[in-house]
């Protein structure tokens, strides 16, 4: 074993940096696997590989993991120079660090877990031309390796601020977001192994943006996947001269500036080094469903498929509605069956209404709504408590089911009394969503006419009446788009959408008003220009009239005057 160590100073010196910028152990493309038995040549450099017994899974270690193998190195003709088997204690050492030489790192990455593989190095990947170990100059060797198994090392932030050990594997659930709430287990040694934290035996749960306790562990969590289990070797900020964000050692995070403990932490000197056990147990998805913070959904169990409600479906569902302090003023969908309504039709609070639209069939999740998009600043008497006003509420909601529109309707389909109102609504809905679709498509002509579809079924529709009104505002039809918001208002007068857009309206309104103002203006400038043209054209004609007669009259009297006799 010591052998093998010692053979990364000698493959050193004949090593070129060029030669191991080529891809070292790069494996033939396109070569089908090896059968057992077979051997092959599987690199440019000469490495052959004679599979003796096939391993488990697909997965390969890669350079800078840790591998732990079983290996007997001999000549070509049978002497043995090492090897672990003697007394039975396999070699660990990580991939691509010069421990071993070249050729058995690059023979190594090409095995799975329990294969068993006979390698032949030339010179030029084993001992080069000086021989050791017992091994001749210029001699080709061979080895017979176990891969026992390898543990997957991970530089978090490429800088070799947060390195990762894989112990053991996750599930394919995963990695967590910032967002994310989930429920941890980890133990927090120093370098010397003294331990100064431990998660109850349950673990812990926080958001991963939260960081627990350092801002390390979320860069770590967002690389792992439900169940696996890790180890983390954290340098502190001062190790180097480059500012590491990982760890706040000072005051911040463990209360160094003074003998108390902070956050449940004990001191811990600035320029420790910290190795954490960690387990991601579980997580639970949390989206910002308005991307303002203002309708948090949690899901709680994962729905069915990939397909979500979205807007204009009919879903059935039931909810527990709680204040923030756990008061319940509301529980629909069990005693008296499961409420159904059509999404985005505004037939319950907004908040609740764009979290269903995202829910997969059985899908439970928690949801956390703002008065924005709640019962915003008034307050509203419910079936179990009163809600106040301005109050954030929590819905615990659980997708029953839904029906996409196109499943259901179709315009010269024939329904009985008990699903016409149903079909009324999904048509409606469908028009409405055209007309969405046709104003982002800027097709604001279909989109009146898909607009006008409804309100020839529903005459007071706001939502159509809004959208209609967005139109005939691209159109220019600004009295038009006028008339709308006026019906709009009427049907709903606490429409935020519809007092924004009427505000839009009267800036474009003045804006109109003053380009027609500033039109004429213009307009009168020209016609009294040219008038005063005209009269200036006729004062002159005049002028010069009266210039011709007085110089006329002059010529008379000049005339006369030459006339008379002399006295």
């Amino acid at each position: 074993m010591v052998m093998v160590v010692e053979k990364a100073s000698n493959v050193s010196q004949i090593e070129d940096e060029d030669e191991l910028d080529e891809e070292p152990g790069e494996v033939i493309e396109s070569a089908p696997p090896l059968k057992v038995g077979e051997e092959r040549e599987i690199n440019s450099s000469g490495l052959k590989k004679k599979l003796l017994k096939r391993g488990l899974g697909w997965d390969t270690p890669e350079f800078d993991d840790e591998v732990t193998v079983h290996y007997v190195g001999t000549l070509l003709d049978g002497t043995k120079f090492d090897s672990t088997r003697d007394d039975d204690k396999p070699f660990n050492f990580k991939l691509g660090y010069g421990q071993v030489v070249t050729g058995l790192d690059q023979a190594i990455i090409t095995m799975e877990k329990g294969e068993i593989a006979l390698f032949t190095l030339p010179p030029e990947l084993s001992y080069g031309a000086t021989g050791a170990n017992g091994v001749p100059p210029n001699c080709v060797i061979q080895f017979e390796v176990e891969l026992i198994s390898w543990i997957k090392v991970v530089d978090v932030c490429k800088d070799g601020g947060i390195i990762k050990k894989v112990m053991e594997k996750g599930e394919q659930t995963g990695p967590p977001s910032d967002l994310d709430e989930v429920l941890v287990k980890y133990q927090v040694k120093l370098d010397d192994g003294a331990i100064v934290a431990t998660t109850p035996e349950d673990g812990v749960e926080f958001h991963v943006k939260d960081g627990c306790f350092c801002p390390a562990l979320p860069k770590a969590l967002k690389t792992m996947r439900t169940g696996e289990k890790v180890n983390l070797v954290i340098q502190p900020q001062l190790r180097s001269t480059k500012v590491f964000s990982y760890f706040k050692f000072a005051a911040d995070a463990f209360g160094e500036r003074d003998s108390e403990l902070k956050n449940d932490f004990p001191l811990i000197p600035s320029s420790s080094v910290l190795n954490i056990d960690l387990e991601l147990v579980s997580f639970k998805p949390v989206i910002d469903i308005t991307g303002d913070s203002k309708v948090i959904k949690k899901i709680l169990k994962e729905g069915e498929g990939t397909l979500s409600a979205n807007e204009g479906v009919a879903v059935t569902i039931r909810y527990t509605a709680m204040l923030d302090d756990g008061t319940i003023f509301e529980k629909k969908g069990f005693d008296e069956g499961p409420l159904g309504f059509i999404t985005d039709e505004e037939q319950v609070i907004a908040g609740l209404d764009r979290a269903v639209a995202t829910m997969k069939k059985r899908e439970h999740a928690i949801l956390t709504i703002t008065s924005e998009y709640g019962f915003g600043n008034t307050e509203i008497k419910r079936d179990l408590a009163v809600v106040p006003p301005n109050s954030t509420l929590l819905y615990e909601v659980e997708m029953l089911d839904f029906v996409k529109a196109a499943d259901y309707v179709s315009e010269d389909a024939t329904f009985g009394d008990d699903d016409q109102k149903l079909v009324k609504a999904l048509r409606v809905s469908c028009w409405l969503n055209g007309a969405a679709c046709s104003l982002k498509l800027n097709d604001f002509h279909e989109a009146i006419k898909l607009c006008s579809k409804v309100l020839d079924v529903e005459f007071h529709n706001a939502k159509a009446l809004y959208r209609r009104a967005q139109a005939y505002m691209k159109t220019a039809d600004l009295h038009l788009a006028d008339l709308d918001i006026k019906r709009a208002l009427e049907a709903d007068p606490q429409n935020r959408e519809v007092k924004l857009i009427q505000k839009n309206l009267k800036q474009l309104q003045a804006e109109s008003d003053k380009r027609d103002a500033k039109l004429y203006s213009n307009m009168f400038r020209m016609t009294d220009s040219s008038a005063a043209t005209k009269r200036l054209k006729v004062e002159k004609v005049e002028d010069n009239k009266r210039d011709e007669e007085v110089m006329a009259a002059e010529m008379e009297k000049v005339a006369v005057s030459s006339a008379a006799p002399p006295l």
